[in-house]
């Protein structure tokens, strides 16, 4: 099912004889063992030799070793250099500071610096208020993690942590114009986290937390919203669940089905399971049946934490008890946000006809897209090689972007629900079919409207809460 991407990208710059043939022999060699070239550039070149540049997606690191090693193995072919392409975009970072401001003179100096600066602080310390209108404050948001659940990788800590964090801040400026800043925390104590973000609140207007796991996530997104005047959203679980139903919304519009009439099997019941469930909950479906590695959650399983616990009150309307692959009978709709090969094509014939499947674990899904499509009408999976990829930054840049705009103190459920509808609605009925039911990620039209609508919401929400 995997094909060679852009992650495993390598380019090999080699030593060939100058021979007719000798471009067709060594792209044919990359092909041979499965790499896909990408480009093939004349470095060097001579009356008896050439050299060149080669640049081939893999599949893993040790695919990209087996094309390496088939053309240096090739006769008269000598490898001079290996460049992993991911590697090199991460030299020195992914992000930099740059000043807004001209500093030209001792003028320019005195006022962005002392003296000049002196005055500024002290309007903000008379109104604390005026830091969003006169410091980064107002643009600037803190991607915090304490590394404990790094993409699929697990608890790798903080520093590797930050190229993720990195990622996601570069993320933020592309696709809204927001300044955000990793925040790698040293700990992975729930009481020091709420304690660290709580003073390094002053510098930002949200906090985006990132990457910690479950279930301590839950209680430290909770107590800062609590303690915390600005939005604090963790986007492993909002994001996720924001995106999925936008998705699940076009979905039902190609199958004909109306959401109030659909059984929604969620696998995976941590951060984003459970976020997905809530977020569901708000467009009133006709049951929801959630299963984790001991089977479906009911309310007599037993040894439920508090999040089972709230799931189990909220879900599962007749109380059904077994294993995922028989909560799947009947079903409309499968979310899996938890495990690769959990089921095949056998088990979505058992759902009701129609029937949409989510396979989000990755890299590898809970099903084969593949296996999937021979019995369901919409398939979708976290993957950027297949349709419908289920994407956390059609989300989080302009969810953010609106909430600044806002100048919003928190956030809340009715703003998640319109950033959803907002991402549903770019895909209008000129464009939504099986194999398109979310926008791609670079549609530009997308954080805009994410923005307005969430910037709306939230300017709602504080018109109701004066009234």
């Amino acid at each position: 099912m995997p094909v060679p991407g852009p992650g495993y990208s390598i380019t090999v710059r080699v030593e060939a004889p100058a021979s007719s043939t000798a471009a067709g022999d060594l792209t044919t060699a990359v092909g041979r063992v499965g790499g896909v070239l990408t480009a093939f550039d004349v470095v060097e070149s001579h009356p008896d030799s050439i050299v060149v540049d080669i640049s081939a997606n893999a599949l893993s690191e040790n695919h990209a070793q087996d094309i390496t090693q088939t053309l240096d193995s090739m006769p008269g072919v000598r490898v001079r250099k290996v460049s992993d392409r991911t590697f090199l975009i991460h030299l020195g970072g992914k992000i930099e500071v740059t000043p807004k401001v001209a500093l030209r003179n001792r003028d320019d100096l005195s006022r962005a610096y002392t003296p000049g600066v002196a005055r500024v602080c002290q309007a903000i310390a008379a109104n604390p208020e005026d830091a969003r209108r006169l410091t980064i404050k107002r643009n600037t948001v803190a991607v915090l993690t304490d590394g404990s659940a790094v993409l699929g990788l697990g608890n790798i800590g903080p520093a590797a942590a930050l190229p993720v964090m990195e990622g996601k801040a570069a993320l933020f400026k592309k696709f809204a114009d927001v300044d955000a800043w990793p925040v790698c925390l040293d700990t992975q104590d729930t009481e020091e986290i709420i304690m660290i973000a709580k003073a390094l609140a002053p510098v930002y207007a949200g906090i985006n937390l990132e990457d910690i796991a479950a279930p301590r996530c839950f209680e430290i997104e909770k107590r800062l919203r609590e303690q915390l005047d600005i939005p604090v959203f963790h986007d492993d679980q909002h994001g996720t669940a924001i995106v999925v139903v936008a998705a699940l919304r076009n979905a039902l519009r190609v199958v004909g089905k109306n959401i109030e009439d659909c059984k929604i099997v969620v696998s995976g019941v941590g951060a984003a399971g459970s976020a997905i469930i809530r977020l569901l909950l708000g467009k009133n479906p006709g049951d929801i049946v959630a299963a984790d590695i001991d089977g479906i959650v009911h309310s007599e399983r037993g040894n439920l934490d508090d999040n089972l616990t709230w799931i189990a009150e909220h879900t599962n309307k007749e109380q059904q008890a077994g294993t995922l692959h028989e909560a799947l009978v009947g079903a409309d709709v499968f979310i899996g946000v938890s495990a690769p090969n959990l089921f095949g094509a056998e088990q979505v014939a058992t759902m009701k006809s129609d029937a949409v499947v989510f396979a989000l674990a990755n890299p590898d899904p809970e099903i084969d897209p593949l296996e999937a499509q021979k019995h369901a009408a919409v398939v979708a999976t976290g993957r950027s090689d297949f349709p419908n990829q289920i994407n956390n930054v059609l989300a989080f840049p302009g969810v953010f972007r609106g909430l600044l705009d806002a100048q919003a103190h928190h956030i809340d459920d009715s703003m998640l629900l319109a950033a959803a509808d907002a991402i549903a609605d770019v895909v209008d009925n000129g464009k939504l079919n099986a194999s398109f039911i979310v926008p791609s990620v670079f549609d530009s039209a997308v954080a805009p409207a994410v923005a307005e609508a969430v910037k709306k919401a939230a300017k709602a929400g504080k018109t109701a809460a004066q009234a």
